[in-house]
């Protein structure tokens, strides 16, 4: 036991947690110089959503924020936090990909992995750790945690075993849920560190209130580092403050020796930050939810369920969405809940219940997870949902990535097909994404606007013949507005579509279409394919015949009802 070293959040998970991910690069270096001073066991500042958020609303490059951070911070090490098979997206990826994304973060200026996977198939996290390693940076192994009739400390601690033998250099204790209660942060620690002689990292959330007593009792225990953020951002779904703990800490045994002074001046600057970024701060995700205890459902997962239910108009339904979580999670073998298996159980719970039929409509990546395709869940599916949602189809033991054919060289062609790169990172950056990717490479993407002073202009800019459709919110309720032409009204601007057309149940963006017109189908068929709470969904044909009519563009924003397609 001694000093405790600290792992900084407020460039990476902090404001995924409270700020929707939406820190810009230039906020960011201001203070970098003073971060830098200050001496912390690292800096987070890349991967989990700040790539996909980059490019997708904030109109930057990712790998342009990694080196000019790393440039502003030359003495920290940079910490980037990887998904191991799924990188930084939402789905496992070729080796051939994996390999190549972690050599170029490296050579941008990640210095620290901590890579973990979500259901802890340690399968899917080997190839990544090889590849760090091979480029000489240090591993910290993340060990997802959760509480279930299946998980325990003593297999985190065989787990952590494991790891260590894959020459792993820290082991993560990465509690995303706010779970882990004082006693069980002491155990734990003390069962990893009997079992492996590694320097463990403790990393939680404030959502259920106990997360400051969970890190004294860590220290107690013999933790080496803790994960905190800078006070303006830290609390409620975000990490404990840095400040208080550096203070709480002083004179005892495992003083963090940083300047408290130093750290108040960066404060400072914070505070001035979350001015700015007042409009996206999320008011529920920043306080302490004692649901999470019940439910386990993390807080940035849950202020989206909200956005969900009221962009479905089911907000009326929130607590049976709640009370059908863990049902869903039990159902699925006990996954943690942690991207992207918290999107899965929470939006298969969403359908179960706004569909009211549990299993009748399953998006793509739950049939994916149930096939095995995320890896082996922890406990056994449920038969009776493995066969409502496989058919006849065979679950998947191997591997999942031996079943994926290499992607580089595909992606690098389409994109030089395209002439759209200007270096490797470009055609990374499209394998991952390939569709926001190909728009923000085209330099058509836009910075998303903060304060919505231009939304006349943007909107002027944006009407052509058809409606708008816009996401507000007003006192805290998100309503799916309309928007059409001066001079028109919605119906005109409507292509007019019948009303026993093929519908979309939910809210979402129609992503392709799998049937053009003149098509036959059969009732059942897939016809089109609706992204909705980072799902992709089949929307099957309501009857047998020929595809008529296509009403909705690819790429449009659709609404419960809206009417797709028309059959004759």
């Amino acid at each position: 036991m001694g000093r405790v070293m600290l792992t900084e959040t407020v460039f990476r998970d902090a404001h995924q947690s409270l700020l929707a991910t939406r820190m810009r690069t230039r906020d960011m270096l201001p203070i970098a110089e003073q971060m830098d001073q200050v001496g912390f066991f690292s800096l987070e500042v890349w991967g989990g959503a700040t790539f996909d958020s980059c490019i997708r609303y904030l109109n930057e490059d990712p790998w342009e924020r990694l080196r000019a951070l790393k440039k502003a911070m030359p003495n920290t090490p940079m910490q980037m936090l990887l998904r191991g098979q799924n990188l930084v997206g939402y789905r496992h990826y070729a080796d051939d990909l994996v390999d190549r994304f972690v050599k170029r973060a490296a050579e941008n200026g990640v210095d620290i992995f901590r890579i973990f996977d979500a259901v802890n198939d340690i399968r899917n996290m080997e190839r990544s750790i090889k590849a760090a390693k091979k480029m000489d940076k240090h591993v910290q192994a993340g060990i997802s945690y959760t509480i279930s009739p299946v998980h325990s400390n003593e297999q985190f601690a065989q787990f952590a075993v494991q790891l260590a033998e894959l020459g792993c250099d820290s082991i993560c204790i990465k509690d995303m849920g706010g779970l882990i209660t004082p006693k069980n942060a002491y155990d734990l620690i003390r069962a990893i560190k009997k079992e492996v002689n590694l320097p463990v990292n403790l990393h939680t959330h404030c959502t259920s209130g106990m997360a400051q007593m969970s890190y004294f009792h860590g220290c107690q225990a013999g933790v080496d580092i803790l994960d905190t953020a800078m006070s303006p951002l830290s609390g409620g779904s975000s990490q404990p403050a840095t400040e208080s703990l550096v203070a709480a800490l002083k004179g005892t045994p495992y003083d963090t020796g940083l300047d408290l002074e130093l750290l108040t001046e960066i404060k400072r600057y914070f505070e001035r930050i979350m001015e700015i970024y007042a409009p996206v701060f999320n008011a529920i995700a920043s306080r302490v939810d004692t649901n999470v205890l019940v439910y386990q459902i993390p807080g940035g997962m849950l202020s989206n369920l909200v956005s969900q239910l009221n962009e479905q108009k089911a907000m009326d339904k929130y607590e049976e969405v709640l009370a059908e979580v863990p049902k869903v999670r039990k159902d699925l073998g006990y996954p943690p809940l942690v991207t992207p298996t918290s999107q899965i159980v929470t939006t298969q719970a969403v359908l179960n219940v706004v569909t009211g039929d549990r299993y009748k409509m399953v998006p793509k990546e739950v049939k994916d997870y149930v096939k095995g395709l995320y890896g082996k869940s922890p406990a056994m599916i449920d038969p009776k949902v493995r066969i409502k949602v496989l058919c006849d189809e065979d679950a998947v033991t191997v591997r999942p990535a031996d079943l994926l054919p290499p992607e580089y060289e595909e992606a690098k062609k389409a994109v030089d097909a395209l002439g759209l790169a200007k270096k490797e990172e470009d055609y990374l950056t499209y394998a991952l994404y390939p569709q926001v990717a190909l728009k923000f490479l085209k330099g058509a993407a836009t910075e998303e606007s903060l304060v919505k002073k231009d939304m006349a202009s943007d909107l002027g800019a944006s009407l052509k013949a058809e409606p708008l459709a816009l996401n507000v919110e007003i006192d805290g309720e998100a309503y799916l507005v309309k928007v059409a032409p001066a001079g028109m009204t919605i119906q005109e601007a409507q292509p007019k579509a019948p009303t026993d057309g093929v519908t979309v149940p939910m809210q979402g963006v129609v992503i392709r279409y799998k049937v053009k017109k003149g098509d036959r189908v059969a009732k059942g068929d897939p016809v089109a394919v609706l992204e909705a709470m980072k799902m992709e969904q089949n929307i099957l044909a309501n009857k047998d015949g020929k595809i008529r009519e296509i009403y909705v563009k690819e790429g449009t924003t659709v609404a419960p009802g809206d009417v797709l397609i028309s059959i004759e």
